[in-house]
């Protein structure tokens, strides 16, 4: 897999919103690369759109983003396609298209009048395609495939886009638990690679034995930010999902486990 060179992510201040509803309110965030960072929060609670300003998908009303130093709104479109990819919580295919030529999507922000479809672009749509386990779906239809198969394939589009920040709404959604789990090893591999990740989830588990940083969010704020043993308490699910649970330690790496408090009683089954 190719890898680009990571830069470090900033965000400050970001305030961002719908018709006037403010959602992402007063936001800090850094980031630096080679880390994951996982965003844990209630639904409605502003992660989408704040990986949405960062990619200039969305305006804010105020805030900056910066990467490599560099302000991200003040750079033209194609530049920042090159600096910032994000993988949108439900994103859609052309119709008919193949794996292969959705992958290719991802190098439209290398491409200009001086410079057209080169090895190098080959080069880096196969190793995405490689890297996903999605090569041998090459030249099926994206709209023929299994939910999961079709998570890998956009995943490997903005790997082809060899940006150095890697924004990730809601990767493993649609995945079950085994293939959920090779995409985060493939996220961790990414970022080790030298990029900066962010994603979005919403398994606290899995945040927390994946991300080197968790950032929970709530009403658009962020109210706790740290290493994941550090930062999933028992206080802190009661906050976010409103709900009481146990925190346990996992064996072998020591990251948290967040088990629910049962609500209801259930009772044996009668013996005979």
């Amino acid at each position: 897999m190719s890898s680009a060179e990571g830069l470090r992510l900033e965000v400050q201040g970001l305030v961002a919103g719908y018709a006037g509803h403010r959602v992402v309110d007063g936001v800090d965030l850094s980031v630096p690369a080679g880390e994951v960072v996982a965003i844990v929060g209630p639904n409605g609670c502003g992660k989408s759109t704040l990986l949405r300003s960062v990619a200039r998908l969305h305006e804010p009303e105020s805030g900056t983003v910066r990467v490599g130093g560099e302000d991200v709104r003040q750079m033209k479109r194609r530049t920042a396609a090159r600096r910032v990819g994000l993988l949108p919580q439900a994103p859609t295919a052309p119709e008919a298209v193949t794996v292969a030529g959705l992958v290719r999507y991802g190098r439209h922000p290398h491409q200009g009048l001086l410079r057209q479809w080169s090895r190098e672009d080959e080069a880096a749509v196969r190793a995405a395609l490689e890297a996903t386990g999605t090569l041998e779906l090459a030249g099926r239809r994206v709209d023929r495939l299994s939910g999961g198969q079709r998570q890998r394939c956009w995943l490997a589009v903005v790997l082809a886009q060899e940006t150095p920040v890697v924004l990730l709404d809601e990767p493993t959604s649609a995945l079950d638990l085994g293939h959920a789990v090779e995409v985060l090893e493939l996220i961790r591999e990414v970022a080790a690679a030298g990029r900066t990740v962010v994603m979005v989830l919403h398994d606290l588990a899995l945040a927390a034995r994946y991300a080197d940083t968790v950032v929970a969010m709530k009403s658009g704020k962020v109210v706790a930010e740290g290493a994941p043993r550090d930062v999933v308490t028992a206080a802190l699910v009661k906050d976010l999902y409103g709900i009481d649970a146990d925190i346990l330690t996992a064996p072998g790496d020591g990251s948290p486990v967040v088990v629910p408090a049962a609500r209801t009683t259930l009772t044996a089954p009668a013996t005979t």
